[in-house]
């Protein structure tokens, strides 16, 4: 007859405390991954807004963006970054000339820097919002 192999206390409790470490880390890195960023135009409306800089900004977790739009004749005359917390997403920068030509935040987001992209058109969007 075989014997059956019972597992000391000391084997659970380790084994436990070993998976709410592993449960803690993965509640962590899960909350400081970036948040998508919906962004639309049917959130302002350009013919409404009247002449002047409005500011606006937005925090995806990983990218900090805050930004000055300027409105003249109920048309996007200026965007400036007044602040880019982020990491590699420099190159996002270009988005604003988009933004300037086409009139609207639903362009393309430049490849490289997709999320510091979509976090500036919802500095935008949120500066024209209010």
């Amino acid at each position: 007859m075989k014997k059956k192999l019972s597992r000391h206390p000391v084997f659970w409790v380790i084994t436990s405390i070993l998976f709410l470490i592993i449960v803690f880390i993965a509640v962590l890195v899960f909350n400081f991954l970036p948040k998508h960023q919906y962004v639309s135009d049917s959130n302002f409306d350009l013919t409404t807004l009247t002449n002047g800089t409005y500011q606006g900004e937005c925090d995806n977790g990983l990218v900090f963006v805050r930004v000055e739009v300027e409105v003249r004749n109920h048309a996007i005359a200026n965007v400036r970054i007044l602040e880019h917390r982020n990491g590699r997403g420099e190159a996002a920068n270009s988005i604003i000339d988009s933004v300037i030509n086409k009139q609207s935040i639903e362009v393309d987001t430049i490849a490289g820097a997709t999320s510091s992209s979509q976090t500036i058109l919802k500095a935008i969007e949120n500066a024209l919002s209010r």
